[in-house]
């Protein structure tokens, strides 16, 4: 029998000044077995600087992108089911991306580890040609700290401002620094 997945609930209150968002937000998240605490928490983050500031448009949602290679982690469809935003985590393969680019009209990665430096350098000239593809490196140490967030309910705030991210509940926060790797052209 094969281990399910625990369900994560997040309260978020996301403070968006680059954006002009202010808005709080409930999210419940299925966390796979094969998932970290990290990945988790790195896509809740991609929500809280990704959420739309209305819904005229469709509403950002959590897909099943670990456990379905049709669909990235989150996405916003448009009201007429078109994939207005795709985001994805990690170090997808670059197929993956090209696919998702040719499906949605704004593509979304972020990526993490130690490692994801040595994987973007061997991808980014194939994806150079990409115009909807926005790549953001998201520093390992920060990454890990989010993750010690983590609970299985959750009440964070995050804050932006001039591009940096401040996650925190009610004990501990995280300054978050990503770093643009890649940014549409379109």
């Amino acid at each position: 029998m094969a281990i399910k997945a625990t369900v994560y609930k997040a309260s978020l209150q996301v403070a968006d000044m680059d954006r002009s968002l202010y808005a709080d937000h409930a999210l419940t998240l299925a966390r796979q077995p094969s998932e970290t605490d990290e990945r988790l928490m790195v896509r809740v983050l991609a929500f809280a600087l990704n959420v739309p500031a209305d819904d005229h448009d469709g509403a950002l949602q959590v897909a099943r992108g670990a456990t379905d290679a049709d669909e990235p982690d989150l996405w916003q469809l448009s009201l007429a089911g078109e994939v207005r935003h795709w985001i994805e985590l990690g170090q997808p393969d670059e197929r993956r991306l090209i696919k998702a680019c040719g499906r949605a009209r704004r593509v979304t990665l972020y990526t993490y580890s130690q490692a994801a430096s040595i994987w973007w350098a061997g991808v980014a000239p194939r994806l150079a040609r990409l115009t909807n593809l926005a790549v953001w490196q998201l520093p390992a140490e920060q990454s890990q700290a989010l993750a010690r967030l983590a609970a299985r309910s959750m009440n964070l705030q995050v804050t932006v401002q001039e591009g940096q991210v401040w996650v925190g509940d009610a004990d501990t926060s995280v300054e978050i620094h990503p770093h643009a790797l890649m940014t549409p052209t379109a």
